[in-house]
């Protein structure tokens, strides 16, 4: 299992040197966006002593996909997701423990961002809050969210800020009905498929996370008139948590759990933050925030809604609202 899906794998540091080998070896499954986070914290876990001598495959993709593959069998050890029902599912498949939020600090959540948006150069349309995105003529990338974690978070943004925090769930899902209908015109299946699609040219708006917006805009010195961004994030947004968990089939757990040990110390987090995550530490919060501008007023989170367990259920599931509003436009 040494590469994959969106976003693709990798088995060489920086500098050349194979990390796929060792005297221990850990298979990464994951979701598609973190991949520069885990391309900087892998060398660096293998140069520790705990790091030492421990190979990593390393497999990324749409978030739902891969703990698909991780409950059907796929050879794993350490799994990180969009989002905490991917962990759920393995939970249920007998594949990871019940108490997996509690085997971590901060919940098994190494790293998080908000919900951005990505504009081309200069932000011709203008686009600075929720409302922006349903202009005439303005057109929208977001992946969808039968494949993809990152796409529930892009949609719970201004289904919250539009809900009041889920207060007035109607309000919230007439947005997202309008916005979907009216301007969503493709359905990448994962974070990085949508920006992908964003860089070579279809769209005016890319929903996506803070890190994503980072990563593109710093690419501006070298990418080509047309594919320039800059990045936008809106006063009201969502908190996005990405959990990390290891999986009891691990082949060598105590290597799972020292690497997973070492996503939370402060060389890490730093590491994170250069990635253009935001840390967790709340000293490398403190040291990190200039390099995370713009003023955010209401920063919604999963608990705000009534955590994912009913979220997931009553929004994204089978018969969830904002998954009949896709079927809708399925069949348009």
């Amino acid at each position: 299992m040494l590469v994959t899906a969106c976003g693709g794998g990798s088995t060489d540091e920086p500098g050349g040197h194979d990390i796929s080998s060792g005297d221990r070896h850990l298979n990464l499954v994951a979701y598609a966006v973190p991949k520069p986070g885990f391309d900087l914290i892998i060398p660096a876990f293998r140069d520790t002593p705990e790091g030492h001598g421990i190979g990593f495959s390393q497999s990324y993709g749409a978030s739902g996909d891969q703990s698909r593959k991780v409950a059907r069998g796929l050879p794993t050890d350490v799994v990180n997701f969009s989002v905490a029902p991917d962990v759920t599912r393995l939970v249920d498949a007998g594949v990871v423990d019940q108490d997996w939020e509690s085997q971590a600090p901060n919940d098994s959540i190494p790293f998080g961002s908000v919900v951005a948006f990505v504009v081309r150069e200069g932000n011709p349309k203008n686009i600075q809050t929720w409302d922006d995105l349903l202009k005439p003529g303005v057109t929208v990338v977001t992946p969808n969210p039968g494949s993809s974690g990152s796409a529930k978070w892009n949609l719970l943004a201004p289904y919250a800020a539009k809900s009041d925090g889920g207060k007035n769930p109607e309000a919230g899902l007439t947005y997202v009905r309008q916005l979907v209908r009216d301007h969503v015109r493709i359905l990448p299946k994962s974070g990085r498929e949508a920006t992908s699609a964003f860089e070579q040219g279809q769209g005016d708006v890319l929903i996506s996370y803070e890190n994503e917006a980072i990563m593109l805009k710093r690419h501006n010195d070298t990418a080509r008139a047309g594919q320039r961004v800059d990045y936008v994030v809106p006063s009201q947004t969502f908190k996005i948590e990405n959990p990390v968990a290891i999986v009891t089939t691990s082949n060598d757990k105590a290597a799972a759990k020292s690497f997973v040990d070492y996503l939370f110390t402060p060389p890490a987090q730093r590491l994170w933050a250069q990635a253009g995550f935001r840390p967790v530490l709340p000293e490398i919060i403190a040291e990190t925030g200039g390099d995370f501008p713009g003023r955010i007023d209401e920063l919604w989170t999963i608990d705000d809604l009534g955590g994912w367990p009913d979220v997931d259920k009553k929004l994204f599931g089978k018969s969830g609202a904002i998954t009949e509003i896709y079927n809708e436009e399925a069949g348009r």
